[in-house]
């Protein structure tokens, strides 16, 4: 029976694990791991801690809603999109994504960033691409930009809450621009 099981996507189904077990870990340890290890905000360029953060704080989640919020998405629209561009291609998507974000949210917001909200937009928004055909832009891919990105400057504009919309925009950005230059053959 188990012979059947495949890791049919192994950059998702590890980055889900890995983070499974970072929620553990800052569950035992009452928030300790998060905000010394999964959490990125502006310290001391000389704290070596900080440069770890600009990656590994999209593994860190608040709790189990919050995790299972991103991973049902990330499990759902993440295979197709490692199928389509490669493991590889996902993985270095993946870490670009979340270091310009943690690099941007360190300079200029300082805000608490914790989990993979933006690697989730970016999913998103590139597996709009999947289907795109040479000189035609599919209307899913439209129609999911302009609801993704007003409902998060909506978001932003109107309500305060702990939700770093930018991490949301920004990821989906990043996912935009990763769709188009493969798609052109530039990436």
């Amino acid at each position: 029976m188990f012979k059947r099981i495949h890791y049919n996507s192994p950059v998702i189904l590890t980055f889900t694990f890995i983070s499974f077990a970072v929620l553990l870990l800052d569950k035992s340890t009452g928030g300790f791991t998060n905000n010394l290890l999964f959490t990125n905000f502006r310290t001391s360029i000389k704290d070596p801690l900080q440069y770890v953060r600009l990656f590994s704080y999209i593994l860190g989640h608040a709790n189990w809603s919050h995790f299972s919020g991103n991973f049902l998405i990330i499990l759902l629209v993440g295979p197709m999109v490692e199928e389509k561009y490669g493991s590889s291609s996902l993985m270095e998507m993946i870490l670009v994504t979340a270091f310009l974000t943690g690099l941007i949210n360190t300079i200029f917001f300082n805000a608490g960033l914790l989990g993979a909200s933006g690697i989730v937009f970016m999913l998103i928004l590139l597996s709009s691409f999947a289907n795109v055909e040479s000189g035609k832009v599919p209307l899913t891919l439209i129609i999911v930009t302009f609801v993704f990105l007003g409902k998060e400057i909506l978001s932003g504009l109107l309500i305060k809450d702990n939700i770093s919309q930018f991490a949301h925009i920004f990821g989906g950005l990043c996912g935009g621009i990763f769709g188009y230059l493969r798609h052109r053959g530039e990436l």
